[in-house]
């Protein structure tokens, strides 16, 4: 790799790079904003649980800690990633906006209730809680927000391992939580596909961006 500071300070002057960099984190903040607010909808409008084949034949595991440690290494590792290579950002963020905005309007239109032996994440606490161990059921973002990241980077095939390792990952231990209902779980792989495709011609210029880098600049 060149010289990281002389790549970042040659990104960060270009105007336009600069624009889709914050265009995308805007993008992004307000599709996380809006899933944290439905998944509280969610929570409150709860209604009954329902039966299922997976879940009603598998004993619960305390996979809680799994859960958010997982969470947390996983937002840590997409970091690093982005930091080591800064033409990733605007397509990476925008997709993953686009992706929680479309989770938020599903967990809103159906609210089904937790499984009766769900773990709980409460030892976490409040934050963590409300974040990601709410009753926002369908469709699972911890299944597919990796899924998301490894359709993103396809084309680098240790990045696309890692992601996907990392999604059925969290498929295994939301369902060995009864924290999701497997419908969310399989369904969460079809639905993110489509996602991606619908960034794709959504960020057509970011698209290309994340693989070519500016005129010049290339990684």
């Amino acid at each position: 790799m060149r010289d990281l500071p002389k790549i970042y300070k040659r990104y960060f002057t270009n105007v336009d790079f600069c624009i889709a960099v914050f265009v995308a984190s805007v993008i992004f903040i307000v599709g996380v904003a809006v899933s944290f607010l439905a998944g509280l909808y969610a929570t409150i409008r709860a209604s009954n649980y329902v039966e299922d084949i997976v879940l009603s034949n598998v004993p619960v595991w305390s996979v809680d800690e799994a859960f958010v440690v997982g969470t947390f290494v996983l937002v840590g590792f997409v970091f690093i990633v982005l930091i080591a290579r800064p033409h990733w950002i605007p397509f990476t963020l925008s997709s993953l906006g686009v992706f929680y905005a479309i989770r938020a309007l599903f967990i809103s239109l159906t609210h089904l209730g937790p499984f009766p032996d769900k773990v709980e994440v409460h030892d976490w606490g409040a934050a963590v809680q409300s974040f990601i161990g709410g009753n926002d059921m369908f469709f699972s973002g911890h299944t597919g927000a990796p899924f998301l990241l490894a359709l993103i980077f396809w084309h680098t095939k240790p990045l696309r391992y890692v992601f996907l390792a990392w999604s059925v990952f969290f498929a295994i231990v939301v369902l060995l939580g009864h924290v999701h209902y497997s419908i969310d779980v399989m369904s969460a792989f079809f639905i993110t596909f489509a996602i991606f495709h619908l960034c794709e011609h959504l960020f057509v210029t970011y698209r290309h961006l994340f693989h070519n880098g500016l005129p010049g600049l290339e990684l």
